[in-house]
């Protein structure tokens, strides 16, 4: 797929529907009726919305209604043609519109960009499954970060895939996203595009604000550019912790304090990597979770910027934060809308 891309994230609650079906199912039923080209669902462990009533991966149980993040991208022209009906299958979350470009072309501009691939669960390269055999690449050619997330429904080349419970649930979408300086991006470019089974590769702009502890760069640095939202990402390890508690959690009780964001959502990985690491995943001789998980922050560039401190303080020690320019975003709360797509 060639020329400018565009990819519409819409989160909310799992349990939630538009109408008789669920709001997963909703889009996904629109997204293999349109042929959108790549879309993915992917379950969350935590978070909280527009009314910060938490969700806790400490209490969730399979009853309750734990985040879900659905992703779809196509051409820009397409998923701008689609967003008007995305928003309006989601009676209560928020929906982004975010620019990116297929990876043959042209990088965006800057020392860092962000890279996703698209693959399939059970493919295999060499033996390996895919998305691991990617993550293992990304880490050879330098990259920061990069995390694997098993979607649990989808579509591919415009076709629905959708996970059964029992079943290998080879062709269901997966998605490793990672995060390097420009010259290690190009160069894993290179070496992916001659890797069998990939389905969709693509670039954005992002900029590196903390790397292992270190600062880099201030969001505060980025409010004068173009774009309503940013998007504010930590990349953490579920078995790192700050005065013992894991470090997603207490991003969620800090930001959740102090009243300045309208919603964070928590994204477990299945294998990945952050800032040099060893390979990230579980393993049956391990207590505890060694995982990727990705706390996500979507507000204004002001909201994001006052609630860095939180973020800053805690990953003092470990993590890779991030944020990008997010062009069109809708939050969706009882009938009220606000924002433009």
């Amino acid at each position: 797929m060639s020329g400018a891309l565009a990819k519409v994230t819409a989160y909310f609650g799992e349990r939630q529907r538009s109408g008789d079906p669920l709001t997963a199912d909703a889009l996904l039923d629109l997204y293999g009726a349109t042929s959108v080209a790549t879309s993915i669902v992917i379950r969350g462990i935590a978070g909280f919305g527009p009314r910060h009533e938490l969700r806790s991966d400490v209490t969730l149980t399979g009853s309750e209604d734990p985040p879900i993040a659905v992703a779809a991208v196509d051409t820009a022209a397409k998923m701008r043609e689609l967003a008007t009906q995305i928003v309006d299958l989601v009676p209560r979350g928020l929906v982004t519109l975010e620019s990116l470009q297929p990876a043959d072309g042209p990088l965006p501009a800057g020392p860092s960009a962000k890279l996703t691939v698209y693959v399939q669960r059970g493919h295999r390269i060499s033996g390996v499954l895919a998305y691991v055999a990617v993550c293992d690449l990304l880490r050879r050619h330098g990259c920061y970060a990069a995390t694997a997330y098993l979607g649990v429904d989808g579509t591919a080349h415009g076709r629905r895939q959708r996970a059964a419970f029992f079943g290998r649930n080879v062709q269901v979408p997966a998605m490793v996203l990672a995060t390097g300086p420009r010259g290690s991006v190009v160069s894993a470019i290179a070496e992916l595009r001659g890797l069998p089974g990939l389905q969709m590769l693509t670039v954005e702009a992002v900029t590196v604000c903390k790397l292992g502890g270190g600062l880099l760069a201030l969001p505060a640095d980025l409010t004068g550019e173009d774009g309503p939202r940013r998007k504010l990402t930590v990349q953490t390890c579920a078995s790192e912790l700050h005065d013992g508690v894991p470090i997603h959690r207490a991003l969620i009780a800090g930001l959740r304090a102090v009243q300045l964001t309208a919603g964070v959502t928590v994204l477990r990985g299945v294998w990945g990597f952050q800032d040099g690491s060893a390979a990230l995943a579980d393993s049956v001789f391990r207590v505890g979770r060694r995982v990727p998980v990705t706390t996500i922050v979507v507000d204004t560039p002001e909201r994001i910027a006052a609630a860095f401190p939180v973020v800053d303080e805690l990953t003092a020690r470990h993590g890779v934060v991030t944020v990008e320019r997010v062009p069109g975003a809708v939050s969706i709360d009882g009938g009220v809308r606000r924002g433009t797509m």
